[in-house]
């Protein structure tokens, strides 16, 4: 440690001046030095998929905004109010300007910071405490320009922290980029489940509609002795059954749209949409291939810049192991009178070097560096699995598309079938050839082929909504 400091009365040497060039030359070597970085080279890991998806499928991968792939009118009042009002939303957007404050204060640490200082001193000696018997006051001002405990990078840990600070705020950009996707993929979800309630419930209206006109109809035929009372239980009793089912399903709708107006974070009104069948609700994107798709995904992202952060702290690390170099430094003027501040003479400096080395630490600094080291081999570690774990989304969104298209259309082609038996048995009981147990079981195998039909079909709508997700389209 050097500490040297020049006062008023002999500032007009020349070797002032010198030792004033030789500090503004350190200060200035000390700033920029930066070399000897400790942080291991990066290198992305390979990911640990297949180069294709299960069943084959291949294609271009599409880069798509949510406008583009959500058409219907409805649902993009929806997202765009969800993007502006969901608390969830501005939470993760200012977590992002947290980590971004946090990155600007670790890039600030690698320059010096320079402060303006002016103070005012002063002390009373009594008599008996003087060197010359006499008491004495004594009073002192300074105006410096200080740069204090800087730290000279020679071996790259401030910059290694800088370093891992920046990949933390990118990860939560990324982070925050992923929570929008999700939010976005979740608004069209409930509003396809709304969709799909206001489906089924309609079913179910139009099927109480019609067993409240069969029991009608057989009341009278009672009357006039055409049906007994067990078509009267039964009908009766299948009106019920229909009741419930409506009554079941209207709350499911209430739960549906308390959900949607949770995610949109305000309560808008929310009209009856288009029904399932029709087209312009969800686009369809054509798949790419899982090295062009997976590692554009904001989770896969943050994960790697988790990893690179994780590495550069490897870095810091181990350059705690070598001397580091703080630099104080002031330059200014200095007068026993605030009015000779400024005259000729004045001029004041100090210039403070102190070097550390980690002499005894009991292993601490070593225990660091190891730390550092597991963490990034955790680090690696979840990169790689949060890769498998996209891949395993999409590879079962891919199969799932492709079954449920089948079960759609079986289901679809079920329906049609069970519309035109409920006809057909309708018409023989109406003739007095089969009884009404027969229309019964003909209804209720219609209302379950028509109900499961809707259910497929919003989880087909369902699938291309994720996909939107999945896929990190935005």
């Amino acid at each position: 440690m050097n500490s040297i400091a020049h006062r008023r009365g002999g500032g007009g040497r020349r070797g002032n001046l010198s030792s004033k060039c030789r500090l503004c030359v350190l200060c200035g070597a000390a700033a920029l030095l930066a070399a000897c970085s400790m942080t291991p080279e990066y290198h992305r890991p390979a990911a640990p998929v297949p180069e294709q998806w299960p069943g084959g499928e291949t294609g271009q991968a599409a880069k798509l905004d949510w406008q583009t792939f959500f058409p219907d009118p409805r649902l993009h009042a929806l997202i765009a109010a969800a993007l502006e009002h969901n608390r969830d939303l501005a939470i993760a957007v200012a977590r992002v300007e947290e980590a971004r404050a946090q990155y600007g204060i670790a890039r600030a640490d690698r320059l010096p910071t320079v402060n303006v200082a002016a103070s005012r001193s002063a002390a009373h000696v009594p008599a008996d405490l003087s060197s010359t018997g006499r008491e004495s006051t004594s009073q002192r001002y300074d105006v410096d320009l200080a740069v204090t405990s800087f730290e000279a990078d020679f071996w790259g840990r401030v910059a290694s922290l800088s370093e891992a600070a920046k990949a933390n705020y990118l990860a939560t950009e990324q982070a925050r980029r992923a929570f929008r996707l999700s939010l976005i993929s979740d608004v069209a979800n409930a509003y396809l489940t709304l969709l799909e309630m206001q489906e089924r419930q309609a079913l179910a209206m139009n099927t109480v509609k019609t067993r409240s006109q069969y029991l009608t109809m057989i009341a009278k035929r009672r009357e006039v002795g055409l049906a007994g009372d067990l078509d009267y239980l039964s009908a009766d009793g299948a009106l019920q059954t229909a009741r419930a089912d409506l009554a079941s399903l209207e709350r499911q709708r209430a739960a549906a749209e308390n959900a949607l107006r949770l995610l949109v974070g305000a309560s808008p009104d929310l009209p009856a949409g288009k029904p399932l069948a029709d087209q312009g609700i969800v686009a369809d994107i054509p798949v790419g291939l899982p090295s062009e798709v997976l590692l554009k995904r904001p989770d896969v992202l943050s994960a790697e810049q988790a990893l690179k952060a994780a590495n550069a702290n490897i870095g810091a690390a181990r350059a705690a192991f070598f001397p580091r170099l703080l630099l104080t430094a002031a330059f200014g003027t200095a007068s026993s009178q605030l009015a000779g501040l400024f005259d000729a003479g004045s001029r004041a400096w100090t210039f403070q070097p102190v070097l550390t080395y980690p002499l005894f630490d009991f292993g601490r600094t070593a225990a660091n560096r190891d730390v550092a080291e597991a963490r990034k081999v955790i680090a690696v570690a979840q990169y790689e699995k949060t890769i498998q774990q996209a891949f395993r989304e999409v590879a079962d969104l891919l199969a799932g598309r492709r079954t449920l298209v089948e079960q759609l259309a079986a289901q679809e082609a079920g329906a049609k079938q069970q519309r035109e038996r409920v006809r057909l048995v309708t018409a023989r009981y109406e003739a007095g050839v089969s009884s009404y147990l027969e229309v019964l079981d003909a209804q209720r195998d219609q209302f379950a082929a028509e109900q499961g039909a809707v259910q497929t079909r919003r989880a087909l709508l369902a699938t291309a909504a994720q996909f939107y997700k999945t896929l990190g389209a935005d």
